[in-house]
Order: structure tokens, then C-alpha cells, then sequence
């Protein structure tokens, strides 16, 4: 379970990244997202909610001693998430560039969940 947490948190990041990247393209030539966005923006969701879950159920199993940094960012990315997710209406209104700098902002978190592994305060 836990080379399938590394693997999947690196795949997390670049899927983040791309939709990231993605969304401030957008923005920035004026278009407004397609289905295929959308899609971009429901797997970066899904890839990064799962690496979440899957974190949380590591830590219960307790076999695992990942440090206090890690966990912190994990929780910082699901905190996220659910702002993202109250203020859904505000972020409706330039969406293209809301999710890209959400996800952006995700990807920089999910980095930094990564080189603090085992790490504590």
C-alpha cells in the first residue's frame, strides 16, 4: 500500500499541474472551459481526494511513520478541497482561472507533502 501512495501521490501532482496549467491557459486566451476541462478537473479531483484517503487509512492501520509534515500537508490539501468547494459559487465566476490557480496551489502543496516525508516539526 505504500509504493502505491508514492506512486500515485507523483501521478496526483502532475495530473494537478496539467489541469493547473491548463486552466490559466485558458484564462489567459479568454476561452471558457470545455467538457474536456471539466473532465481534466474531475480526475485531478478524484487522483488527488484519493491520495488523501488512501493517506488517512495508512495512518490508521498505524504501521506507518510518515512524520508530522506530511500528514500537515495532507490535511492542508483536504482543508482545500473543501473551501474550494464552499465558496464553489465565487470561483464560478472566472472558472477557467479559479481551478487553474486551485490546482496549481494544490500541486505546490502536494510537493511539498512529498519532500517532507518522515519529517516532523
Amino acid at each position: 500500500m505504500q509504493s502505491l501512495h508514492e506512486l500515485w501521490g507523483w501521478w496526483a501532482v502532475a495530473i494537478d499541474g496539467i489541469v493547473g496549467v491548463w486552466g490559466l491557459a485558458l484564462a489567459w486566451r479568454q476561452r471558457r472551459p470545455s467538457r474536456w476541462f471539466w473532465a481534466g478537473v474531475g480526475v485531478a479531483t478524484v487522483a488527488t481526494l484519493g491520495q488523501v484517503v488512501l493517506g488517512v487509512v495508512m495512518i490508521a492501520s498505524e504501521e506507518y511513520a510518515v512524520g508530522d509534515q506530511h500528514v500537515f500537508y495532507g490535511l492542508v490539501i483536504a482543508f482545500a478541497f473543501a473551501f474550494a468547494y464552499i465558496y464553489r459559487a465565487q470561483l464560478a465566476t472566472r472558472p477557467a482561472l479559479s481551478y487553474g490557480v486551485f490546482f496549481l496551489f494544490v500541486m505546490g502543496l502536494g510537493l511539498r507533502a512529498i519532500t517532507t516525508l518522515g519529517l516532523d516539526f
